[in-house]
């Protein structure tokens, strides 16, 4: 929708994945913002998208145990099957009941330059909300900054090496460099043992700053984690970038609020950052 000069990406998930009100929600994210760590300057994220009720301390962890950049891209999966396989909105602003988050028009140009796959493309955008549950957290945690959501619709794993690379060149072009957010989930909907047994291979690779091989493994061992693809890219931007070293801030499922452990939803915030000398 254009208002004016603005292109204004509206709610589609406020009162359902996360409360409506805005002082609810600014009380909710505060809340999940506990700092359980000494924070690092992190290079890339990779932070749930649950409802907040699921997956809200998870990510608001990940989020204290970092320092960012006010310059971002947010990557995260195609949920809905709409827009093409690289898909950037790439100007105006994103409401929330906090109020508007602006799209960095300058990176978003810098990405789509130095990656030609990627395209202005609000379909992807319209009903995702895995780039939407991330910002009020980074509303409350940073107040001002920009970014570029990016939805990842490709499983090919030369484009994603290629997104890799662009948003290395995009990131560098600016200072600081841009940081990376990828908005995932973990394996979904078997038992809560499966889910860690599967849950640790796929972390492994991300640990080991390994795209190939995470790529391999969730393929291989049918590991259902919905952001694997914008992991990739972001594990090759960050080599790229100098990143080292990757932790696991906090993992966690929904059984752990449900009660039920026999089908649950997994969730895994890590963060990934170059260790100082």
């Amino acid at each position: 929708m254009a208002v004016g000069q603005v292109f204004l990406r509206r709610p589609a998930v406020a009162g359902a994945f996360y409360p409506a009100h805005p002082l609810q929600l600014k009380t909710a994210v505060e809340r999940f913002l506990a700092r359980t760590t000494d924070p690092v300057t992190a290079t890339a994220l990779i932070v749930p998208h649950a409802g907040y009720i699921y997956s809200g301390a998870t990510a608001g962890k990940t989020y204290a145990a970092v320092d960012l950049p006010r310059r971002l891209f947010i990557l995260c999966p195609n949920h809905t099957g709409m827009g093409g396989p690289l898909s950037c909105w790439s100007r105006g602003a994103w409401a929330t009941p906090l109020g508007e988050a602006l799209v960095d028009e300058e990176l978003a140009a810098l990405l789509m330059a130095s990656t030609p796959l990627v395209h202005h493309d609000e379909l992807a955008h319209r009903r995702e909300h895995a780039v939407e549950v991330q910002l009020p957290f980074l509303q409350v945690y940073l107040g001002d900054f920009s970014f570029v959501p990016v939805v990842v619709g490709t499983q090919d794993f030369e484009q994603l090496e290629a997104l890799g690379r662009g948003l290395a060149k995009a990131a560098q072009a600016v200072r600081p460099a841009a940081a990376i957010i990828v908005s995932s989930d973990m394996n979904h909907y078997e038992s809560a043992s499966v889910n860690r047994r599967k849950d640790e291979q796929a972390l492994d690779a991300i640990l080991r700053l390994d795209p190939a091989a995470l790529y391999r493994v969730v393929h291989q061992r049918h590991i259902t984690m919905c952001g694997y693809a914008p992991a990739v890219s972001a594990l090759v931007a960050a080599h790229l970038l100098g990143a080292d070293r990757a932790e696991v801030v906090d993992y966690t499922h929904s059984g752990q609020i449900t009660g039920d452990d026999a089908e649950v939803v997994s969730y895994a915030g890590v963060r990934i950052y170059e260790e100082p000398a």
